[in-house]
């Protein structure tokens, strides 16, 4: 009988010291590395899900006290008052989102000399936004696009993503994992999620008998 193990959660850090800088999104951290210093009222981060995103707005967030905002912040009555003090915000969206309030929220830190950092998987300026004023000022926006990890990044996020959760794996599982998973960030995440329940649910360590067992059967 397998036993369920207990959905006990884990925090990823969002620490900037934790933040894993290659090839891939070297452009994009030196973009927020200049913040104030950028040539306009905002920046577009971009990318694949699991690339990335999240962490780097967390730490800009974290520099620039910067609010997290979604699309259900852009409502109509919504945005009065949400700005009062703040140099920075982060927008979380996908399309499609209000075109007339982001237009508001843009305006808006704009005249006051802040910023907006729009974060989503696909560039803004490809959002097809209807409202004419709207589209021009994304289309604006420097865009910069984290791309999939390169070999030296997929084996140091899969250190990173163990060590999220404690976990202590054998010599070897990291490379082998690295040589073999989609290059993804999703897919890293997948398949430490599914060593994490697969160790807990046998109470068995992960070394490389599991690792290739939960690959072949494609849980990652």
């Amino acid at each position: 009988m397998t036993q369920l193990p207990l959905e006990l959660g884990h925090r990823a850090s969002y620490g900037g010291e934790d933040f894993l800088v290659a090839s891939s999104n070297e452009a994009a951290v030196a973009w927020l590395d200049r913040w104030p210093a950028w040539p306009g009222a905002g920046l577009a981060l971009h990318g694949p899900p699991g690339c990335g995103k999240t962490h780097l707005a967390h730490v800009f967030m974290a520099r620039a006290g910067a609010r997290l905002l979604g699309p259900e912040d852009l409502e109509p009555g919504a945005l009065p008052g949400l700005l009062d003090g703040l140099r920075a915000c982060v927008l979380d969206a996908e399309p499609p989102v209000p075109d007339r309030a982001l237009l508001h929220l843009h305006n808006a830190l704009a005249e006051a000399g802040g910023h907006l950092l729009v974060v989503s998987r696909q560039a803004p300026a490809r959002w097809g936004v209807a409202l004419p004023d709207l589209a021009s000022r994304l289309a604006a926006l420097p865009a910069v696009r984290i791309e999939p990890p390169d070999d030296r990044l997929m084996e140091a996020l899969l250190v990173k993503l163990f060590a999220d959760r404690q976990i202590a794996v054998a010599p070897g599982v990291v490379a082998y994992l690295a040589s073999r998973l989609e290059r993804s960030f999703a897919a890293l995440q997948r398949m430490v999620e599914s060593l994490d329940r697969e160790s807990l649910a046998r109470r068995r360590s992960i070394g490389l008998a599991l690792a290739r067992e939960v690959l072949e059967r494609g849980q990652g």
